[in-house]
């Protein structure tokens, strides 16, 4: 895979970060840090409240969390950023086998091809990392293993900010 950086160069803040340092199992944390571009810090506070995350745990992907997180979207700093959880179909592919229609999730490497462009944040057994842009963002040697396959993604959007709304003045 030809297309590849590091989450722990990538994520903002994380090399300053004595909570990153002291942490293991923060995977989620790093991938929601890189695909949003915001501090490591700010995001394993969301992430621990909004996911119920344990400290030295990774997440565990509950459906109403999910459900609330795409409903609301993911507030984090100042920015807003569109939450949505890519549906089986986006995950899997289909192939003929012995004259029947077969369906298997897809591997990492299907999954960049099929998805270009945009920021996602994928699950794979045991482990999250971002993909944006067709860039892999993950764990060093992590690169190596394109064949693993999905297991959830999510699509990350960020919500463009409103100008705020000046009140009409009469005089």
């Amino acid at each position: 895979m030809d297309k590849f950086k590091r989450s722990t160069s990538t994520v903002k803040g994380y090399s300053t970060s004595q909570l990153a340092k002291s942490e293991k199992n923060d995977c989620f944390v790093r991938a929601l840090a890189a695909a949003t571009n915001v501090d490591y810090d700010l995001t394993h506070t969301y992430v621990k409240e909004v996911f119920d995350r344990k400290e030295g745990k990774g997440v565990v992907f509950n459906g109403d969390t999910l459900n609330k997180v795409q409903d609301n979207g993911i507030e984090l700093g100042d920015d807003m950023f569109a939450f949505q959880v890519l549906n089986s179909s986006r995950i899997t592919n289909e192939y003929k086998l012995h004259g029947e229609l077969v369906s298997r999730m897809k591997t990492v490497k299907s999954f960049i091809k099929d998805n270009p462009s945009g920021t996602y944040v994928l699950g794979v057994s045991k482990h999250a990392f971002t993909v944006k842009d067709g860039v892999l963002i993950d764990n060093i040697d992590e690169e190596f293993r394109p064949t693993r396959k999905v297991t959830s993604a999510f699509k990350i959007d960020k919500m463009s900010q409103n100008a705020p709304v000046e009140q009409l003045k009469l005089f």
